[in-house]
């Protein structure tokens, strides 16, 4: 989108350009309007370098979070287990016998 947004600034400064080489102003020197271009086109260009920098930088940040939504699903999924795995293990009733413990452990086995 920002591409997009840079193209048409472009081609709007280039009809500028043409169009004051074209037809001159009567307001400004041509000694004013040429650097009048040139610092357009700087400014241009620092926006391009600001757009390819934003690119890297957003890159960056989506690799980032890439990583996170792996090691998110992985400690979800840890939880998941331990929870049920706590879950099997709770003694079933008031109080758990020797029995009772010694078949929980003989199922879990």
């Amino acid at each position: 989108e920002l591409e997009n947004q840079l193209t048409a600034k472009s081609k709007t400064l280039d009809e500028l350009r043409q169009s004051l080489a074209s037809n001159g102003s009567a307001e400004q020197t041509p000694e004013a309007q040429s650097l009048r271009i040139a610092e357009l086109c700087e400014m241009k260009d620092s926006i391009v370098n600001q757009v390819a920098q934003l690119k890297v930088s957003m890159e960056s940040i989506l690799e980032q979070w890439r990583a996170y939504d792996e090691i998110y699903a992985e400690v979800s999924l840890m939880t998941t287990r331990y929870l049920y795995c706590i879950d099997q293990c709770k003694p079933s009733g008031e109080e758990a016998s020797l029995e009772a413990l010694k078949k929980q452990v003989k199922t879990l086995q």
